[in-house]
């Protein structure tokens, strides 16, 4: 069963992934396969087990938009160390708790199984794929390791065994709160559908066109449908009518049949449960390409007539926007801080955003009802002629290196109200 189920899973990668064209001959499926061959033949093939080997197998290709992950149920969990670090020079420093009881956030790890951090850096660039120490994740690196030696604000050092807790589950974030009379503060964590953010539109119009201020927390962002933030989009730019370049997300879709029935089957199901009409509106002028261009390989699904160009009709207020922004936030949440970027009245602060669009637009496929595979239909036309050693992401005005000063207080949001007492004087 398991065998039959990853070469499926090559299948898509040979064919339907966007980026095979750019990375034929990276993977290497004969050595995965024989590995879970042998262990399935042995009985020692776990569920937990195959999602290991093929996370390890798509790492090949080196794309973070490419996801599996068991699909969890009352026999199978998922898995995680419960807490999440950030690397700033040879300490991986612990950012955030979930389950795990025994650290605390600003607690560093110096080794994992008496391995030093600059060794553990080389021996898993694979897995890591980063260049630049506070865009690592070593969520899947730390879970390989038994013991990490932690040492504490104090300078104490002690060795703690580490654990597996159940994976909490995401929790959304859509809210919107005053700092002061003149400013708002908004936190989205995600993009997934329009109507948590519609309803804190609708919930604070009032607010939002008549203050001065507005900050976006995206720095956390875990993407989803440019569609969800279309409503919001008149506050980011000025009154009038703005016309917007999309140059940069020119792309192709590879319209393999798989794609074509994969992509309508999902904009179906949305079109059944979604009630914004603008939402709908744009969900089936998603579908019309698809079905239009079912078979056909890598097509362009812009209008000719309209090019690279589109235009948002902007309001006066709020007058000055600061976005806030961090390797945390990718896919749309990229797009949303490049449209951002547009606008005359927009100063983004923080860090580069994840950059994972170069192949986006994810079908997701449910395999023998136990797994999720997510995997990229589009191509950006920029990969053409780009260099291929381009730093990632969407770079902000006001860039602010991640410290571990970080952890004691927020220095982006400081440096956000800085600017907009700046702006008043």
């Amino acid at each position: 069963m398991y065998t039959n189920i990853f070469r499926e899973i090559v299948d898509i990668m040979h064919h339907d992934y966007a980026g095979y064209i750019d990375k034929r001959g990276w993977d290497n499926p004969e050595e995965f396969e024989k590995k879970i061959v042998d262990l399935e033949s042995n009985g020692e093939l776990t569920a937990n087990r195959f999602t290991e080997i093929v996370q390890d197998y798509i790492l090949d290709f080196k794309d973070p938009h490419i996801l599996f992950n068991l699909i969890e149920s009352e026999t199978q969990k998922e898995f995680d160390n419960g807490f999440r670090v950030r690397r700033y020079e040879d300490k991986l420093y612990i950012t955030k708790l979930s389950s795990e009881t025994r650290v605390e956030i600003g607690e560093a790890i110096i080794s994992l199984d008496q391995i030093s951090i600059p060794q553990l850096v080389e021996k898993h660039q694979r897995e890591l794929m980063e260049t630049k120490a506070e865009r690592e994740d070593w969520r899947s690196i730390i879970s390989k390791y038994n013991v990490a030696e932690i040492i504490d604000s104090s300078g104490n050092i002690r060795l703690l065994e580490l654990k597996q807790y159940e994976k909490s589950p995401y929790q959304p974030v859509h809210s919107m709160k005053k700092l002061n009379e003149d400013t708002l503060f908004m936190t989205l964590s995600d993009f997934f559908e329009p109507t948590p953010i519609d309803n804190l539109i609708d919930e604070h119009k009032e607010e939002l066109e008549s203050i001065n201020n507005l900050i976006i927390d995206v720095r956390t962002n875990n993407g989803g449908r440019d569609l969800s933030f279309m409503n919001l989009t008149k506050y980011i730019f000025p009154a009038g009518t703005n016309r917007i370049d999309s140059s940069f997300y020119n792309m192709k879709f590879n319209c393999t049949e798989r794609n074509a029935d994969l992509t309508i089957k999902s904009i179906n199901e949305e079109l059944e449960k979604a009630d914004n009409e603008q939402y709908l509106e744009g969900l089936q002028q998603w579908k019309e390409p698809w079905v239009k261009n079912r078979g056909k390989g890598f097509i362009s699904f812009r209008d000719e007539t309209s090019g690279s160009e589109f235009e948002i009709d902007g309001c006066e207020y709020p007058k000055i926007i600061i976005i806030l922004t961090d390797n945390y936030c990718g896919s749309a949440g990229d797009i949303f801080v490049y449209l951002c970027k547009q606008s005359s009245k927009v100063t983004v602060v923080g860090r580069p955003t994840m950059g994972i669009n170069d192949y986006a637009n994810l079908n997701e496929i449910k395999l023998n009802n136990q797994f999720n595979f997510l995997y990229p239909t589009s191509r950006l036309d920029q990969l053409d002629n780009r260099d291929p050693n381009h730093e990632q992401g969407i770079k902000p005005h006001i860039y602010i290196p991640w410290t571990p000063e970080h952890l004691e207080k927020d220095i982006d949001m400081e440096k956000a109200l800085s600017l907009l007492h700046e702006s008043i004087k």
